[in-house]
């Protein structure tokens, strides 16, 4: 029997530095509908839910799934491995596929790439991402755990880090998991020099001209496509490039083991 895969997208309203960023317009639509509709490319068999907290403020991510036909799952604010473990229970996941609605720009065929590489390992993983070490252009975040690991994670961490960031518990204790993680193909690291993510307007601006540049040609474009407009239009690159490398992880560079000042940009 095949293992069913949720790909749980975490959502809320209430960001601090660009607040309600997940439903700006792009194109017409919501920038957390956009993201959806790049997720529903994922090519391997899987369930999507938006899994946003059970605040007021998030009633509006709930009225945009139920709009779009998409499960929505409610529960802690801060604690987002809670979030993630109780939604896995209730949809009963074998594998938690974990994206941060910050990604619209996320590529469906990493994505996949991703799974894949769990798959074709299979049994031999507690935990495949694309983050340790980072290597893809920030913003395509993949972490795939079976239930089994988050369940081990949701009983064992106790950081607020921990519990907010959902995995940091599973990655920062490789002798606890059998852990996994897929590079680019490319054999180059474009993750501390090139931005797909959003935290702030500048983040918004450069995601609104990629999608206006290639969205109505091909919908399916791809980290590629984005990346040859780049060098095509490096003004559209210069819009956020000061962000680039800025990361959650410089606040916390005193408790965690596995990340060095090297990984992150401290602004």
């Amino acid at each position: 029997m095949s293992e069913k895969i949720l790909i749980v997208v975490q959502a809320r309203t209430s960001s601090s530095r660009l607040p309600g960023k997940v439903l700006l317009p792009i194109l017409g639509e919501t920038l957390l509908f956009r993201m959806i509709e790049r997720l529903k490319m994922v090519k391997r068999p899987n369930q999507i839910v938006i899994a946003t907290s059970d605040q007021p403020g998030d009633d509006e991510i709930q009225k945009l799934a139920e709009s779009i036909d998409i499960p929505c799952f409610r529960g802690s604010l801060n604690n987002l491995l809670d979030r993630h473990y109780q939604a896995g229970k209730a949809f009963n996941a074998d594998l938690v596929l974990k994206i941060p609605s910050d990604c619209p720009l996320i590529d469906p065929v990493i994505v996949d790439e991703v799974l894949d590489y769990y798959f074709e390992h299979e049994g031999a993983f507690d935990f495949v991402g694309n983050l340790h070490p980072a290597t893809f252009p920030d913003g395509n975040d993949v972490e795939i755990m079976t239930m089994e690991c988050l369940e081990k994670a949701w009983n064992e961490a106790s950081k607020p880090l921990e519990l907010e960031h959902t995995t940091p518990y599973i990655w920062e204790n490789p002798d606890k998991f059998r852990l996994g993680n897929v590079a680019w193909n490319t054999g180059l690291d474009y993750s501390m020099s090139h931005r797909f993510t959003i935290d702030y307007p500048e983040d918004y601006e450069f995601i609104c001209r990629v999608f206006e540049e290639l969205y109505p040609e091909k919908k399916d474009f791809s980290c590629d496509d984005i990346l040859t407009l780049l060098n095509r239009k490096p003004e559209i690159y210069q819009i956020n490039a000061g962000y680039a490398g800025v990361n959650w992880y410089r606040n916390h560079l005193d408790e965690l083991k596995t990340i060095s000042v090297s990984q992150t940009k401290i602004i």
